[in-house]
């Protein structure tokens, strides 16, 4: 997206540092010495960022051209032969991401690999037929020196089900972000046999599962052999991603149903269009939202400037009780109708800006608008330093938009992420099939679908059940009497009359799985916090908890950050005034919630949404006016560590 102010992640391990690059003076073992080892020689910092320079069409490459002349790194150690006997000696370096991994030991059993050790982000040399490399003849009592480079890519391990049309996709599986560690193996040529293929060769399956090589050598049977040496140097690099906001729009056409229409490509522009060179450049695209029927609303025929007006609750009551059915407007949530006419790049101060446009008489609108971006990850730490429209006015009436902040999982060249991007199986009962399916929907052991939000908007703080009570009473609506139609808010609900609901849901479509699913309020501590997370019923697909926060606090001022971490075994969701200041506001993990563990893409959005799907909120979208002025949101930072 923009050249944006890098804000590394200092991940600096002493302990590793010194074993890099000082020589251990106690007897190896296995009769060899791996000594002076320098890693990284060609880069010398201890964080690096993604270049995102044609990585649309690679995937991401630490480290780039752009960052070491040789686009690798390069790195440099000393083998020596303590033994007697002349040896010849072959080596490998292996690379893991250690801020989002799974623990290499089994729990239960440290001598057995863990379950989902194999779904680490490990690599060795991207061409995983050239196994252990030979270093050579060495005499007993003297030393050989070693130079080489490597490169940590995407699909590490050159798996298939990243292949389209014969070409390696690497994008579909792109290097995660936060620390890595390295592993240098030297081991002689009588001993390398003693080391089985799906080690040597990462690209080899053990049986019908891969092997974690960082397993194999530090806690499994490769530490047993004799005539080899391990050296470990852990988190001794970090890395981080920062898209550039400024970089324009990409559009893909495929995604509009009326992309055929006369005037659709009216409002391309340099910064935003469908051309090829916007195709590689851009790190965003616009988002069209998917809008079901469902989502109908019979919307009040009336247009209200919200915030620079006076509409009141007592407005809102009225609309709410006199307009009777026949006089409503039968309307679906918009999407553009236009590419680029609701989302701008703004190249000079670097930012995404996203409109929802004002209404007009006879041309009724409520349009959901937003931005996506084209680079997917698994796992990380979603910060996004925005500045949202509004929600509340001055008497806390809601004006209908929710900001979401939300991951989604990532389709593939023509959507074929069916192919490539499916969510770890079920084992119990399965995921419900489709997103949008009902109760009756099929069970199926895996999907693609994953969705982790921040959803922001005006309902009710405390957990519903299947007999929520109505907000309002019921009541008849008489003219010449106020009481019967300006009816109050109850207690509760006005006690958090300027304060928003910060939603926070993960989609996990129902699996049975987690040893504490359940359906209704339960809750789950973290960090001395006590959360409510609340599921409909066994088929409902997704687990919510929420905070209450005052709307003027998160979206009157200047700008306010919002992150998802999302970790291989939980999910914890801040927000804060600046970066280093952010505050747990929910959590969910693996014991209520399949977590999801494919690749997934970042989209900020301003949305109308049906409140029917929020029971308890005390303003019901079909009586929120239509805007008469724009509601605009800007995203200045987005960053993934």
């Amino acid at each position: 997206m923009k050249t944006l102010k890098i804000i590394p992640l200092l991940i600096i391990c002493i302990s590793a540092l010194y074993s890099c690059n000082n020589d251990n003076k106690t007897p190896a073992k296995s009769g060899i010495r791996i000594s002076e080892v320098h890693l990284l020689t060609n880069y010398q910092q201890k964080t690096i960022q993604l270049d995102y320079e044609d990585a649309i069409n690679t995937g991401f490459v630490i480290p780039s051209t752009n960052q070491t002349n040789n686009g690798k790194f390069d790195f440099q150690f000393i083998i020596g032969n303590e033994t007697d006997t002349e040896h010849e000696y072959f080596y490998k370096i292996y690379y893991q991401n250690e801020s989002y991994k799974w623990p290499n030991t089994n729990p239960l059993d440290n001598t057995k690999q863990h379950e989902f050790a194999h779904e680490n982000f490990y690599g060795s040399w991207e061409d995983t037929n050239i196994e252990f490399k030979p270093a050579g003849q060495i005499s007993p009592g003297k030393k050989l020196k070693i130079t080489d480079n490597f490169r940590i890519v995407g699909n590490p391990r050159n798996e298939r089900k990243y292949f389209y049309e014969g070409e390696n996709d690497r994008w579909k599986r792109n290097p995660r972000v936060g620390a890595y560690s390295f592993m240098i193996v030297v081991v002689t040529e009588k001993d390398i046999k003693k080391i089985p293929n799906f080690i040597t060769n990462i690209n080899k399956q053990n049986e019908t599962q891969f092997a974690n090589p960082f397993f194999y050598f530090l806690d499994g049977q490769g530490k047993n052999i004799e005539n080899c040496e391990v050296n470990y140097y852990d988190k001794i690099l970090s890395v981080t991603a920062s898209p550039d906001l400024g970089q324009g729009v990409f559009i893909d056409r495929q995604l509009f149903a009326n992309k055929n229409d006369p005037g659709f490509t009216d409002l391309y522009d340099c910064n935003c269009n469908a051309t090829e060179e916007m195709y590689n450049k851009a790190n965003i695209a616009q988002f069209i939202h998917y809008i079901d029927e469902s989502s109908q609303i019979n919307n009040v025929p009336v247009i209200q400037d919200f915030f620079n007006g006076n509409f009141t609750k007592e407005e809102y009551n009225y609309l709410r009780a006199f307009y009777k059915k026949e006089d409503r407007i039968k309307v679906l949530p918009q999407t553009a109708s236009k590419a680029c006419e609701t989302v701008k790049s703004d190249s000079i101060e670097e930012k995404i800006i996203i409109r929802n446009p004002a209404s007009e008489y006879g041309k009724w609108q409520k349009q959901n608008v937003g931005m996506i971006t084209r680079h997917g990850f698994t796992y990380g730490k979603f910060t996004v330093k925005a500045n949202l429209t509004e929600l509340l006015n001055e008497d806390n009436v809601w004006n209908g938009i929710t900001n979401a902040i939300w991951l989604i999982y990532q389709g593939g060249r023509y959507s074929d992420s069916i192919n490539w991007n499916l969510r770890r199986p079920c084992k119990e009962k399965g995921y419900m099939k489709n997103y949008w399916g009902g109760r009756e929907d099929e069970r199926v052991e895996r999907v693609d679908y994953s969705e982790i939000d921040f959803e922001i908007l005006k309902t009710v703080p405390y957990c519903p059940s299947s007999k929520f009570p109505p907000v309002y009473s019921n009541y008849e609506a008489h003219t010449n009497r106020v009481k019967d139609w300006n009816t109050k808010l109850p207690e509760d609900v006005l006690k958090d009359d300027a304060n928003i609901a910060v939603c926070c849901t993960n989609w996990d479509l129902a699996c049975w799985e987690p040893k504490n699913f359940s359906t209704g309020c339960h809750e789950i501590k973290h960090n001395g916090k006590t959360y409510l997370a609340h599921r409909w019923e066994d088929c409902y697909r997704a687990v919510t908890t929420k905070h209450m926060a005052p709307d003027n606090e998160l979206f009157a001022n200047d700008y306010y950050y919002f992150q998802i971490d999302w970790q291989p075994d939980k999910i914890i969701w801040r927000i804060g005034p600046e970066k280093d200041q952010l505050f747990e506001v929910g959590y969910i993990d693996q014991t209520i919630s399949m977590i999801p563990d494919n690749q997934m893409l970042l989209i900020v959005t301003q949305e109308f949404h049906n409140t029917d799907w929020w029971p308890g909120s005390p303003y019901q979208q079909e009586n929120i006016p239509f805007p008469e002025k724009d509601y605009v949101g800007e995203i200045y930072e987005i960053t993934v560590e």
